[in-house]
């Protein structure tokens, strides 16, 4: 079992950052491809970055392509998520995810990911 814990999130304006990290117990997170998601009020979860377990290949959703940034630090068993620029439409609970993996795969659906965290919330003031 792999367990994970989001943090990191707060409320911010438009225009700043924010760096959510995903600290896991349990397993060590090193062969595991993992995930943001995020969901917003009333809205359905959605994909917002992705990264193979090397790290080598990662994939964003578009609104946030150049703007936010996917990490891990295996000797930290942790994944971040920088988010720079914010703005109003990225207020939501984020969500990291993990997927044993060592093909190198990416993936950007919900339903591939076996393990979730809590969620963090960020809120962006305008």
């Amino acid at each position: 079992q792999v367990q994970l814990v989001e943090s990191g999130g707060g409320l911010v304006q438009a225009g700043g950052s924010l760096r959510l990290s995903c600290a896991a117990s349990g397993r060590i997170i090193s062969s595991y491809a993992m995930g943001w998601f995020r969901q917003a009020p009333a809205k359905e979860r959605e994909f917002v970055a992705a990264m193979s377990w090397t790290g080598a290949n990662t994939y964003y959703r578009d609104s946030v392509k150049g703007r936010f940034t996917i990490s891990r630090d295996n000797a930290k068993n942790t994944v971040y998520l920088q988010m720079n620029t914010l703005k109003p439409e990225d207020t939501a609970v984020y969500y990291c995810a993990a997927r044993y993996s060592r093909d190198g795969g990416i993936y950007p659906i919900s339903g591939s990911f076996d393990y979730w965290g809590q969620g963090t919330q960020v809120t962006v003031s305008s």
